[in-house]
């Protein structure tokens, strides 16, 4: 049940104004509300709207142009939905300045016609309050008046009772008393009359009074229901945004879903390629290889060594195992000379007739080494020179290595 202001603001006697001042200050109240709610959303609009202008200024900023392929498109729609995002902002700015500007024109006008209610009540509390003051000073008089001819009336009865009161004072006496009675009659039409208009005044009064009290409690309903729907269109406003905003992102998600390290590495490779094998390594040139036109010349002690070294297997210490072999050997080798066991480290192909081609992880005898870097190497039989950077020795003796010569397997002691 809906309780009424002209039901439970009235003063305790004529003269008592505390139930008109509690609505006057109830609407005051009301007023300074509207006017709180109007700061709060004006400083939100200022603070979406300086937010969205961060963000697009952040996504302008922001290059990445550096990037390519999937992750580039990925972080250009990441730019596009920030600064989409940052102008969503300003458009919800420019949404809560249009709820406050509802909010102030509410409240002007309704501050206009509180101001015209207000004036309406002045009029009639004035007279009202003059009114009722000259009734009661009436009153008083009237009481006054009658209090005076009751004691004339009682000094008059006196005297006539008195037998030797002359006939002169007792004309005087009922005289006054006559008079006295006169004024208290008087006295008494006059209070009745302030009473009469102060009774119209007072139901004047008090039917203007329901009608505003009517009126004020109609202008509270407006404002509570105005500010409530405000405050619920400013939460439906940030809503919306949160759920574009949202959306933005997952724009973004989707694109993000298409990034591919393999697509991008593949871009890249095929974009920035230079060339599709590592360069070969670099080989120790000796100083009197070099002409003076700087092109490179073999050694004439290399090629005289290939000339004299015989293209047979070398001797590895048993000139029994050497005859079961079939091998040839020079004097040197005769008396005794031992070839050393080497380990390939790295790939080696001959490009000339006196070089030997071999393998990562083979196993060479080398009988020679070279100043100039290039080794005397033997392999199935066949003897070249090979960079002795290519080779590390693997023991002082040759044990348990096996070689293929003519088709036969020996292992070497």
């Amino acid at each position: 049940m809906a309780l009424q202001f002209c039901d439970a603001f009235w003063g305790a006697d004529f003269t008592d104004q505390s139930g008109y001042e509690a609505i006057a200050q109830r609407l005051q109240d009301g007023r300074h509300m509207c006017k709180d709610v109007e700061e709060l959303l004006k400083m939100r609009a200022m603070a979406e709207e300086k937010y969205g202008r961060e963000l697009v200024a952040i996504a302008r900023k922001a290059e990445g142009q550096t990037e390519i392929g999937t992750l580039k498109a990925s972080f250009d729609k990441m730019k596009a939905e920030i600064e989409k995002t940052g102008n969503l902002h300003i458009q919800l700015s420019e949404g809560i300045r249009e709820d406050v500007q509802k909010i102030e024109a509410f409240r002007e006008h309704q501050r206009e016609q509180t101001r015209k209610l207000e004036e309406i009540i002045e009029k009639l509390q004035k007279p009202k309050m003059v009114l009722h003051k000259k009734t009661m000073e009436s009153k008083r008089l009237y009481e006054q008046r009658c209090k005076e001819a009751d004691e004339a009336e009682q000094a008059s009865g006196k005297k006539t009772n008195v037998t030797s009161s002359t006939h002169r004072q007792s004309e005087k006496v009922l005289n006054r008393a006559r008079l006295c009675r006169q004024a208290a009659n008087f006295a008494e039409k006059q209070y009745m009359w302030n009473v009469e208009q102060l009774e119209k005044t007072r139901q004047d009064w008090e039917s203007t009074y329901r009608s505003v009290c009517e009126v004020f409690q109609q202008q509270e309903c407006e404002r509570i229901n105005i500010l409530r729907c405000v405050l619920w269109n400013h939460c439906n406003l940030l809503s919306a945004q949160c759920v574009r905003g949202d959306e933005c992102y997952e724009e973004v998600r989707k694109v993000l879903e298409q990034c591919d390290f393999i697509a991008d590495n593949n871009c890249f490779i095929e974009m920035k390629k230079t060339h599709c094998h590592p360069p070969a390594p670099l080989e120790f040139q000796c100083y009197s290889d070099v002409d003076s036109n700087e092109g490179l010349r073999r050694v004439e002690m290399k090629r005289r060594l290939s000339i004299r070294l015989p293209r047979v297997m070398p001797s590895c210490g048993s000139p029994e195992a050497d005859r079961n072999l079939g091998a040839t050997f020079t004097p040197a080798e005769e008396r005794g000379d031992v070839a050393e066991k080497y380990l390939v480290l790295y790939d080696f192909k001959a490009k000339e007739e006196d070089e030997l081609s071999i393998s990562k992880g083979e196993i060479v005898m080398v009988t020679e080494h070279g100043e100039d870097g290039w080794w005397t190497a033997w392999k199935d039989g066949i003897s070249g020179l090979v960079p002795g950077t290519y080779l590390t020795k693997v023991s002082p003796s040759c044990k348990h290595l096996t070689s293929h010569s003519r088709g036969k397997s020996v292992k070497w002691n």
